[in-house]
């Protein structure tokens, strides 16, 4: 599991550490981390140039030590300082190991850019100095010294200007704004350095595949059908049949023991998925919306009169004002929540991870919202975000694949957030497999799904 706390809760926990330890000994770690990545990137020491850009405080600190390290090892480093007030021992080390100081851009291309501008502390947005130096350095690839510059850490929002990394180098733990978008879209590939931090339990977390193995049903020995969950399919219409064909293609994927279709698409759906029931009977759980047309208003009355947990999707999130009877996933994008909610798209794009909190407590259910970087989040607060998945998975259908595939994981015994987030993972790692690189289609999802289970199996 990747968790990502909050700055005060890093500081508290660095603080506690750094009482047990010599004076700087925990910057040392952090830097030696940095060097490692740098000397990574670059695949060569001796004859590379590596630019700093470096501001007040720790963060400037960390690259200046890490600089150090890199000067040591043959790297022709320069510092540019954009501050009046640099890490004074950090700056004393780089100058010790041959590293040099800079007052704008190099005369030749670097090989590599350390963003040590802002820390974790720092406001969102960057000053016009650190704007100017880093479009003095366009096209150089970055590394970010624990978050990229500019970030609101504990948001994942953006105000202003940010630094784009190419990775980042993060310590003690995974911040907010290194898995929620926009900002995690500034990070590139984070890279965790252990300082031996001692943690509280984080608000926020992505699954990785262990963590999914585990939470996937399996199947007892004395198994069958009934024992391994139900799950009912209300979706697609006359109107809109292949809806109701991709939802229980998503749903009949072998997470459960069987599927029940009641809709108005019932002809494709048996002629795609012959072993689906097309007759109402007990369920344990319900996909409903997907393409529902003129009928979706019927099919979310009655999918909650059986009491059961409920997967709200598509035309039926219209229908949605307040808590529904029955526990509940929602799963809107982001225009889908801006007519729930009166929001505008922009606004819930910009700030996803707020936006998905206030709707779960608002509607009292489990609310994913898709995006790149998919949030799953409760009433409570609570969140998983997804980070599986390959661009080529905007693509039609995808959702009505994904809403089955957690009804599915509803009917075969996981709570609605488990349901949710394990159902969206599951769907970002299926699209990964299918596409291969390249292009895929809704229904090349649901076919890889199986696979990527008995992959994680």
């Amino acid at each position: 599991m990747r968790r990502a706390h909050t700055v005060e809760e890093v500081r508290a926990a660095e603080a506690a550490l750094m009482s047990r330890l010599p004076d700087g000994a925990l910057m040392q770690r952090a830097a030696a981390g940095l060097a490692s990545a740098a000397l990574e990137m670059l695949g060569r020491a001796y004859g590379s140039h590596v630019v700093l850009l470096v501001g007040s405080g720790d963060n400037g600190g960390d690259a200046l030590y890490a600089g150090a390290m890199l000067a040591r090892r043959g790297v022709r480093v320069s510092a540019w300082l954009l501050s009046e007030k640099p890490h004074g021992a950090g700056l004393a080390a780089l100058e010790r190991a041959g590293g040099r100081t800079i007052t704008g851009a190099p005369r030749s291309v670097p090989d590599l850019v350390v963003d040590g501008i802002v820390g974790i502390g720092g406001q969102p947005g960057l000053r016009a100095e650190a704007v100017r130096a880093l479009d003095a350095l366009q096209g150089v690839p970055v590394v970010s010294v624990d978050v990229p510059s500019g970030v609101d850490v504990d948001t994942g929002e953006l105000d202003g200007p940010a630094v784009r990394a190419d990775v980042t180098v993060t310590f003690g733990t995974h911040k907010v704004a290194l898995l929620a978008d926009p900002a995690a879209h500034h990070a590139g590939a984070v890279h965790l350095v252990d300082l031996g931090l001692e943690l509280p339990a984080a608000a926020v977390e992505s699954l990785q595949p262990d963590d999914v193995a585990a939470l996937l049903p399996r199947p007892a020995e004395d198994a069958h059908k009934y024992t391994r969950g139900v799950v009912g399919v209300r979706a697609g219409s006359e109107q809109y049949p292949g809806a109701g064909v991709l939802c229980v293609a998503g749903a009949a994927s072998g997470l459960c023991g069987m599927v029940r279709y009641v809709a108005g698409a019932s002809a494709q759906v048996l002629a795609a998925h012959p072993d689906v029931v097309t007759e109402n009977g007990r369920v344990q759980a319900w996909t409903v919306g997907s393409g529902g047309g003129a009928d979706v208003a019927t099919m979310l009355v009655e999918a909650q009169e059986d009491g059961v947990p409920v997967v709200v999707d598509a035309d039926a999130l219209a229908l949605v004002d307040g808590p529904l009877t029955v526990p509940a996933v929602l799963t809107p994008h982001a225009g889908e929540l801006s007519r729930m909610t009166g929001e505008s798209r922009e606004a819930i794009e910009a700030a996803p991870l707020r936006h998905a909190r206030e709707a779960a407590r608002r509607y009292d259910a489990v609310v994913l919202l898709k995006g790149r970087h998919t949030v799953v989040a409760r009433p409570d607060g609570r969140v998983r975000i997804t980070t599986t998945g390959v661009p080529w998975l905007a693509t039609a259908g995808a959702g009505d694949v994904l809403a089955g595939l957690i009804g599915a994981l509803l009917a075969g015994g996981l709570s609605p957030f488990d349901a949710a987030s394990a159902g969206s993972w599951l769907h970002g790692a299926a699209a990964t497999y299918a596409s291969g690189g390249g292009p895929l289609t809704a229904p090349d999802v649901a076919r890889a799904i199986p696979a990527v289970v008995r992959g994680l199996l």
